[in-house]
């Protein structure tokens, strides 16, 4: 029995620069971090000669090329796992398309369950290069990079993206009361309805291999708030970065028209006026969650619950993917 469990992420700043579409001719920054909510992996060897696969659905074949889901299919082939004496579980805290990476968790904790199998050491940023070729290059969803690196890393972390596909990596100089506040005053609420990044980001995609000049344009400016935004977090300047927020938020509602909706401009509106010094939607955009920085929690909170949001309390996980059972 193998458990493997991998974290969701929520965006600090600069999120959508991590495309390649964008990074390969103007290189991407963004600060992303690890939460304590996770995608879970289980293994465990069987005496059927079978694969059993436990997701949303349920698949028994002896073939792996015969396997339905296209992340677990492509995995066991690239880990050259031949042996289908095997069952695997997938269980996750939050569901899935609701803009916390859940995707890039579940690649990560997947590969680092079949590397434990085959008794493979694999490192981080090894794990998540593994997991992005597979989701980017052979499955091929218009999809950024932070969610695979911010999960096999853990922390809160800054992440470089080159134009020839190297990502560099180091964590955010942050003190410890900062860091503290950071977590305390960061509010999530869950909208009601999840949607599929890919549908969302793909609009941007297309947009910036066209070289369109509207969004490569708002994607310049959401890096450069991605680096004021690091600035403000590590000078401990927490208004400062609530307000960049807000900022991130009105631009990148311009890349989409499916990035908001009523529903969720009327929250963000009702967040404003009820002590949410910042926000913005976390992920894609279009549902998922709303992250609101606040000094007065209990007004905030209050407010979000009378509108019928439900809170997710977390706080910062720096373990990234591990093991955390081995029989």
């Amino acid at each position: 029995m193998i458990i493997v469990r991998s974290p969701l992420r929520i965006s600090l700043g600069g999120g959508g620069t991590d495309l390649p579409s964008y990074y390969r001719d103007h290189t991407g920054f963004l600060i992303a971090a690890a939460i304590d909510k996770y995608v879970y992996i289980t293994l465990h060897q069987t005496f059927v000669q079978e694969l059993i696969i436990k997701y949303s659905k349920l698949e028994r074949v002896t073939d792996i090329h015969d396997v339905e889901h296209p992340i677990i299919r492509e995995a066991l082939k690239h880990v050259q796992v031949t042996a289908p004496h095997l069952e695997i579980t997938s269980m996750a805290d939050i569901p899935s398309g609701t803009g916390l990476g859940s995707s890039g968790s579940f690649t990560t904790a997947l590969l680092k369950a079949l590397h434990t199998l085959q008794k493979n050491l694999i490192h981080p940023k090894e794990l998540a290069e593994e997991a992005c070729h597979i989701e980017l290059n052979l499955l091929k969803e218009p999809i950024g990079k932070q969610d695979q690196y911010i999960a096999a890393y853990g922390g809160i972390t800054c992440f470089r993206f080159q134009p020839n596909d190297q990502v560099e990596a180091w964590p955010l100089k942050i003190d410890q009361e900062t860091l503290f506040n950071l977590e305390d005053n960061l509010l999530l609420f869950f909208t009601g309805y999840s949607r599929s990044a890919s549908n969302i980001l793909k609009e941007q995609d297309v947009k910036s291999k066209e070289k369109d000049s509207a969004m490569i344009e708002n994607l310049h400016f959401i890096k450069d708030l991605g680096f004021k935004s690091k600035d403000a977090l590590e000078k401990g300047d927490l208004h400062e970065f609530a307000e960049l927020m807000n900022v991130h938020w009105e631009h990148k509602k311009r890349r989409s028209g499916n990035m908001s909706n009523n529903n969720i401009d009327n929250w963000y509106e009702l967040a404003r006026k009820n002590g949410a010094l910042g926000g913005k939607m976390i992920g894609a955009g279009g549902g998922g969650f709303l992250m609101f920085y606040t000094d007065d929690k209990i007004k905030l909170r209050h407010a979000m619950r009378q509108a019928g949001l439900q809170e997710v309390r977390f706080r910062f996980d720096f373990s990234g993917t591990q093991v955390i059972a081995q029989s």
